[in-house]
């Protein structure tokens, strides 16, 4: 046996590190690209208004109108006097609280006139409209 060489073959490896990379970007890009949105009560597609600045809202009182014209108040379905007196109990609170109006940009405009109209009676002038 002069002529031949026993060589040993290497055992075969599996290099992990590469692998668990890619794993790592791939997690952290469907993170990045992820769309988190809120889950509401009620389902509403507000309005785009292009001339509208940034929906920043830092009070404590939302009213949502959907399409249906069904309204809620802080995400409970509440029917319109509910509201009303719900309205004249924060403004006995702080009269000084905004309220965020969510309305679907189908709703009826009747019952965003209402909701407003609500709100300037019970004595709460600061609401806004939230757009997209």
């Amino acid at each position: 046996m002069s002529g031949f060489i026993q060589r040993r073959r290497k055992r075969p490896e599996l290099n992990l590190v590469p692998l668990i990379d890619v794993l790592v970007m791939l997690i952290f890009f469907a993170f990045v690209t992820m769309q988190f949105r809120s889950a509401t009560m009620l389902n509403i597609t507000l309005p785009k208004i292009s001339t509208a600045g940034k929906n920043e809202y830092k009070g404590t009182v939302t009213i949502g109108i959907d399409k249906t014209g069904l309204i809620s108040f802080n995400g409970k379905a509440v029917t319109d006097e509910e509201m009303i007196s719900l309205l004249k109990q924060v403004h006995d609170v702080d009269k000084d609280i905004p309220v965020l109006i969510k309305a679907d940009e189908v709703s009826q405009v009747k019952k965003l006139a209402f909701v407003m109209d609500a709100c300037r009676t019970a004595g709460l002038n600061k609401f806004s409209l939230q757009s997209r």
